[in-house]
């Protein structure tokens, strides 16, 4: 498995296209969750993404301080349905770690997770930090890794 970081001006077209398609693919499809993926905010991210054979297994973008939180963060996560039974999900989130302390040089980052992924969350190192919160309709709670 391959782990790339780019930044929006350095990801091809075809990158790109493949980014939004698996993203539509996880949260608007599979989760039946209509939103707004086009933020504006990718722009502004790193998009750090796993390929397996070529393909895109995995995926998430960073943001350093200030551009998402106050802490640098890390936001939608993902991994390809076919693809969650080989850690993954472990892989990216730590290479999205990583790529925060390599690039921003900060150790603090926060995260919007969805609630069925608070034990996956803290088994990384991040802490709930205040209540339950409904984002896009699904439970989600914030949390910090210091």
């Amino acid at each position: 498995m391959e782990i790339l970081v780019k930044t929006f001006e350095e990801l091809t077209k075809q990158e790109l296209y493949e980014i939004l398609q698996l993203r539509s693919e996880v949260f608007v499809v599979e989760q039946d969750c209509v939103y707004q993926d086009l933020d504006g905010k990718d722009q502004k991210a790193l998009h750090v993404f796993a390929k397996k054979n070529g393909r895109f297994a995995a995926y998430s973008r960073i943001f350093k301080p200030g551009d998402y939180f106050t802490e640098a963060s890390i936001g939608r996560v993902l991994v390809k349905k076919c693809d969650r039974k080989y850690g993954y999900g472990q892989k990216i989130m730590k290479a999205s770690i990583k790529a925060i302390q390599n690039n921003f040089n900060q150790k603090d980052i926060h995260i919007s997770a969805q609630l069925y992924l608070k034990k996956f969350y803290e088994s990384l190192g991040f802490n709930q930090v205040g209540e339950e919160y409904l984002e896009d309709g699904i439970p989600h709670i914030a949390m910090i890794k210091n």
